[in-house]
């Protein structure tokens, strides 16, 4: 992790529509941060995990992301997202003072890797353990850290569902945090190739895993779980910046 202030910045676009989870529709500017402690299978940022890509990150400091973030809203405080890659790894402390101090909100996304104690600070924190399909391994004691981090912040479970495996295993997550409001997302099997701004995405096979995952819900009469889709997903398919 960074000892300063300087957060290594994949890309700041918006301001857009936040596409999933618990604040899907909300006018947002993006900043994605460049750096990841894990590596899904089905990972869809690619251009901001894989340190083949490091040197499209840019070092920036506090000031110099919120002077971007000013200048894509004109000024007009909204919601910004902090994501990645995997953003807890960034010293993002700073940005979010800063940002809050002058009406912005700070929503960050997750895997529940890395605890920081800055997390209290956030508007919300979206926790996305990563299900079997990642081919990643949960550390529950340090996800019950980054729980426990947000102190009161209102925090969420989003998770992605691609199987039968997969939802099962939702299921005991929900079990173990019975006070988070749970969001469940079908997978995109389709990740964009990190220099392919148009790529397509397996849609037929996304609206079958969501009408079946509705079922399933249904089914288990699973009613204070969320389905969702990937909003941004059905208007741009996996084209970056959206």
């Amino acid at each position: 992790m960074s000892s300063d202030n300087t957060i290594r910045v994949s890309e700041i676009f918006g301001p857009t529509i936040q596409g999933e989870g618990a604040l899907i529709g909300v006018p947002t500017v993006f900043v994605r941060t460049g750096g990841c402690d894990y590596r899904c299978s089905w990972c869809d940022s690619l251009h901001a995990v894989e340190s083949e890509y490091r040197d499209t990150w840019k070092p920036m400091t506090p000031e110099a992301v919120m002077a971007e973030i000013e200048a894509l809203s004109g000024g007009a405080p909204l919601m910004v997202s902090l994501s990645g890659g995997n953003p807890a790894i960034q010293p993002l402390g700073a940005l979010i003072k800063l940002g809050q101090g002058k009406g912005y909100r700070f929503a960050l996304e997750t895997q529940g890797s890395v605890a920081r104690r800055w997390f209290s600070d956030l508007d919300m924190l979206v926790l996305s353990p990563k299900p079997p399909s990642s081919g990643m391994v949960v550390d529950w004691d340090i996800f019950a850290d980054c729980v426990a981090a947000a102190k009161g912040a209102p925090s969420v479970l989003k998770i992605v569902v691609f199987d039968e495996i997969d939802y099962q295993w939702a299921c005991d997550v929900a079990g173990r945090y019975p006070d988070l409001a749970v969001y469940l997302q079908p997978g995109n099997h389709t990740p964009p190739p990190p220099d392919d701004d148009a790529a397509m995405v397996d849609q037929i096979g996304i609206d079958a895993r969501m009408r079946w995952l509705v079922d399933r819900v249904i089914e288990d009469r699973w009613f204070t779980a969320k389905v969702l889709p990937q909003l941004h997903v059905m208007l741009w398919g996996n084209k970056r910046g959206v």
